[in-house]
């Protein structure tokens, strides 16, 4: 089973811009998704964003659409969430899920989450 770390979170301003990083590893599968969530205190955890590894589209929750944008790095299995124009409202931990390609996140694998803070 693969597994996923993230990294990249801290206080920023608003309108300032942060890049998380959530490299995986372990057996791939032969086809996976990668996805951040993100929860802030005594809220449900929501998608923010997805990508499917075999073809690289992505997917983004309105909220973050044309301020987040993901990518891959192929060679070191990493993909990165670039968080511009950032909102107090963005405050929450991230976290970055892989999964197998269809299947459903909580069957998946998740990382320990990193903090994002956005400051007035």
């Amino acid at each position: 089973q693969m597994q996923v770390a993230e990294s990249g979170g801290g206080l920023v301003q608003a309108g300032d811009s942060l890049r998380l990083s959530c490299a995986a590893s372990g057996r791939a599968f032969t086809t996976y998704m990668m996805g951040w969530f993100r929860q802030a205190p005594g809220k449900d955890r929501e998608f923010v964003a997805s990508l499917r590894w075999v073809n690289g589209v992505a997917y983004y929750a309105d909220s973050v659409k044309d301020r987040f944008t993901l990518s891959k790095n192929n060679a070191k299995n990493t993909v990165y969430l670039q968080m511009n124009n950032l909102k107090p409202e963005d405050t929450a931990v991230y976290y970055c899920a892989i999964a197998r390609d269809g299947s459903s996140w909580t069957a998946g694998s998740w990382g320990q989450g990193t903090q994002v803070t956005v400051s007035s």
